[in-house]
């Protein structure tokens, strides 16, 4: 894919952050959209705006982690478009709590979303890409997809699992001489609302966390979400496997390399010493 204009794209999670700024950002690149999120007065706002590009633009209200609802919304999407060319599984959510005190309704929740809603996008969408003669999938990981950090056992397990269910995706589609691609992507900070939605539970404190991580979250995240979408659809553009966002991605995607004694001693370290 050279150029995204007259494409369609789907995006889910378009009710803010990246998923909005990306919606934005391809309205001025002159695709045409189909949007959805479980926040209906968010991504009117974003329909709004996109609106504003001269964009076709369609929403609907959906819950990733349902799969009747992902699939229906594709059929709609193709309905709507006549085709659909792109679909970015970009909708999540986050859960802090160490792995004895996490209830399994908070994993649940949280692999329903991040992880199945990744899969169900991808398998929903896939055969109209296909049919379209040309599309990506762009499934979101995160840079805890790239090393594992305490309280985020759950987050880590759902964006490790993206990143292997898309490096897996890509291989098949390139063997199969697809006309289809795909690229993972692993944001860094981005300055979003996914730290103040999340689920954090007290445990956190025990391993040197804090109830407050929303407002630590926003004092470090250094990426703002339209840099994000324009650095993503450059990955797309070049039909990149992986896109690292942020510089603190690329930083944690070096310390990834290091030997696993080596990087969690570090880890284990930091956490005592704010304990």
């Amino acid at each position: 894919m050279k150029s995204f204009e007259g494409r369609v794209a789907a995006i889910t999670g378009a009710g803010s952050g990246i998923g909005r700024a990306l919606a934005i950002e391809l309205a001025g690149r002159g695709a045409d959209l189909a949007l959805s999120d479980i926040d209906e007065s968010g991504l009117a706002e974003t329909v709004a705006r996109c609106e504003g590009l001269d964009a076709k633009v369609t929403s609907q209200r959906v819950d990733v982690a349902q799969r009747g609802q992902v699939y229906a919304w594709a059929e709609r999407v193709v309905a709507e478009h006549d085709r659909v060319n792109l679909i970015f599984n970009n909708a999540g959510v986050g859960l802090g709590a160490t792995v004895e005190a996490m209830s399994y309704e908070d994993f649940e929740w949280l692999m329903g979303i991040n992880f199945w809603g990744v899969v169900y996008g991808t398998k929903a969408f896939l055969p109209h890409l296909k049919a379209s003669g040309e599309g990506h999938v762009v499934n979101l990981s995160s840079v805890f997809g790239l090393i594992s950090v305490p309280s985020q056992s759950a987050y880590n397990a759902a964006k490790f699992a993206v990143r292997c269910f898309t490096d897996a995706l890509r291989m098949e589609l390139e063997i199969e001489g697809s006309c289809v691609s795909c690229t993972t992507v692993h944001p860094g900070g981005i300055k979003t609302n996914i730290a103040r939605n999340a689920r954090i539970d007290d445990s956190v404190v025990s391993l040197g966390g804090s109830k407050a991580s929303a407002d630590e979250f926003e004092r470090i995240a250094r990426t703002r979400p339209d840099e994000a979408a324009r650095q993503i659809l450059k990955a797309v553009l070049q039909n990149r496997r992986r896109a690292l966002i942020g510089p603190d991605a690329k930083v944690i995607d070096l310390l990834a390399r290091l030997p696993a004694a080596i990087l969690q001693r570090l880890v284990v370290l930091g956490a005592k010493r704010r304990r």
